[in-house]
């Protein structure tokens, strides 16, 4: 099985010294779940984009601090290709920046959320039987980082999981795309630190209570991988 990242951020300077790089936290989460998978990496920031579109495969567009409805030359480059592997039924998935991409791509829309930073471990409510296969207790535990929000879902997406804060916490749309807003690749350990590092203009109420649903709550990453995994299986 072959994994396409579509790099949309490096976060240089901002990765801790024990993260070789923000791929590499993808290797790890897919090589928990599938130790044989194959990965190719794209800079979309740089210019780099998949010139063909293969349906065996997964492209996955994961998180940027950039913003999904920006006028930046190269996210709309990414917004033209996800609506060319959507026409093709390529497997996509979307994680944070990746989901709100998809979801403009394909006529949703994406704004600054007002409830402020979203951020520690969430709980969603699943909404979607078939997410039952990966999240049978009806919640969905995920580690998240994000002040944008799909605010409007595209016409052809479902939703599958909601909350309070976020109520479009993820989306299928047919059998060939998977989004979610949480980060199934962060650990507690990163997540903790960015809570840390990038937080100081935040408000202490809100740190405190993040650095507690870590303690308290079990992100599941691996879940989410698995479902991801078996989209390339499904038809």
């Amino acid at each position: 099985m072959k994994l396409n990242i579509l790099l949309c951020d490096t976060f240089p300077g901002l990765l801790p010294s024990y993260i070789e790089s923000y791929a590499s936290m993808f290797f790890n989460l897919f090589g928990s779940v599938r130790p044989d998978m194959e990965y190719k990496i794209y800079n979309i920031q740089e210019g780099e984009i998949p010139e063909e579109i293969h349906t065996d495969e997964l492209y996955l567009i994961p998180g940027s601090r950039a913003g999904a409805y920006e006028e930046i030359e190269w996210v709309k480059n990414l917004l033209n290709f996800i609506r060319k592997a959507h026409a093709s039924q390529a497997k996509m998935i979307g994680i944070c920046f990746g989901h709100q991409a998809i979801a403009q791509a394909l006529g949703g829309q994406v704004d600054k959320s007002d409830k402020g930073w979203g951020t520690g471990i969430r709980s969603s409510k699943i909404v979607l039987p078939e997410a039952l296969n990966y999240f049978p207790d009806g919640i969905m535990n995920m580690h998240y980082n994000h002040h944008d929000q799909v605010v409007t879902l595209p016409k052809e997406a479902t939703l599958f999981a909601s909350s309070e804060f976020c109520p479009n916490d993820g989306f299928v749309v047919g059998k060939h795309i998977l989004t979610f807003q949480g980060h199934p690749e962060y650990t507690p350990e990163y997540n903790r630190y960015v809570i840390l590092s990038r937080g100081q203009d935040e408000p202490q109420e809100v740190k405190d209570k993040a650095m507690q649903s870590i303690d308290s709550l079990t992100a599941m990453g691996q879940e989410a991988a698995r479902w991801m995994t078996n989209l390339i299986s499904q038809q």
